[in-house]
C-alpha cells in the first residue's frame, strides 16, 4: 500500500505533494515502483496533529481521488470522517482506512451499504494527545480485545467480516516498547481471523532504535516491514515503495515469504 499524504503537516512528507497534480504524479510513480494499492489522506494523524474541517479535507482529497481512480488500482481513503467516507465511496473508492476504527458517530452507517474494503486500526486516544504517556498492562492483549470489539460492532450492523483487515496501529498511542512488543507478538493478532495491515514506514520508534532522523530511516523501515510480513502481515503500508518491493522480491526468491 503506497502512502499519498495530501497534507501540509504529515510527519514524514507533509507539504511535498499537497498540490493535486503533484499528488497524482506521486500516485503514478508509486504504482510504477510496485505498489498494489494507494492510500490517500487529507488530514495528518501524526502525534500532536490538529483536526481539520470536513470541507478542507474534501478540498484536499477530491481532485487526487479523481485522478487516482483512473489508474486501474484499488484506491483507499484514509479518513475518520463519515462525510468524507461517503463522498469518496460515491466517487468509487475501494477501501476505507480509518485510524479510529469507524468509531465516529455515523461512520459504520456510512460504509454499511457499500461493498468496500475496511481497515480498522487500533489507536488509544486521538492524534493530538495519543503519545502523552501511553500505558497498557498487556499491549497485545488489549489491542486484540479492542479490535475484536470493533469487529463485533460491524457485525451487529450486518457488515461481513470478509470486508475487514486489521491494523495494530504502530505509533498510535504506544511507546517504543509497546510497538516492539506488537511486532514481536504480532501473530497473536491473527487469532481474530482477519488479514493484518501494518505500517512501520519511517515511524519514530525506528528513530528511537537507530538514532536516525526521518531522512535516514529507510533501512530500518525495510527491516520492520519484512519482520511484519514474517510475523503474518498481509499488507505493508509504506512511503518507499521501490525499496520495499525490491526487499520483498529478494525474500520471495529465498522462499521466506509468499
Amino acid at each position: 500500500m503506497g502512502i499519498v499524504n495530501v497534507t501540509p503537516d504529515s510527519f514524514s512528507d507533509g507539504g511535498q505533494i499537497a498540490d493535486p497534480a503533484a499528488a497524482i504524479a506521486q500516485c503514478e510513480r508509486l504504482l510504477a515502483e510496485g505498489a498494489d494499492m494507494l492510500d490517500i489522506g487529507g488530514e495528518s494523524s501524526r502525534p500532536g496533529a490538529v483536526p481539520v474541517s470536513i470541507q478542507l479535507e474534501l478540498h484536499r482529497v477530491i481532485p487526487v481521488l479523481q485522478g487516482a481512480l483512473k489508474l486501474g488500482c484499488p484506491v483507499s481513503i484514509d479518513t475518520t470522517k463519515p462525510e468524507v467516507m461517503q463522498v469518496a465511496l460515491d466517487m468509487g473508492v475501494d477501501i476505507v482506512n480509518d485510524i479510529n476504527a469507524l468509531r465516529a458517530p455515523g461512520a459504520v452507517d456510512a460504509v454499511a451499504s457499500h461493498g468496500c474494503g475496511l481497515c480498522l486500526m487500533h489507536m488509544r486516544g486521538e492524534p493530538g494527545t495519543m503519545q502523552s504517556n501511553p500505558s497498557y498492562d498487556d499491549v497485545v492483549a488489549e489491542v486484540t480485545a479492542i479490535l475484536h470489539g470493533r469487529m463485533q460492532a460491524l457485525r451487529a450492523k450486518g457488515i461481513a467480516e470478509s470486508r475487514v483487515v486489521l491494523d495494530p496501529g504502530i505509533g498510535f498511542g504506544k511507546s517504543v516498547d509497546h510497538n516492539i512488543e506488537l511486532l514481536r507478538r504480532q501473530r497473536e493478532l491473527l487469532s481474530l481471523g482477519r488479514p493484518l495491515l501494518v505500517g512501520w514506514s519511517r515511524k519514530s520508534t525506528l528513530g528511537a532504535i537507530t538514532g536516525r532522523d526521518l531522512s535516514g530511516r529507510l533501512a530500518a523501515s525495510l527491516a520492520a516491514a519484512l519482520a511484519a510480513i514474517q510475523n503474518g502481515a498481509s499488507i505493508i503500508r509504506v512511503h518507499d515503495v521501490a525499496a520495499s518491493s525490491d526487499a520483498l522480491r529478494v525474500w520471495r526468491a529465498a522462499g521466506l515469504c509468499q
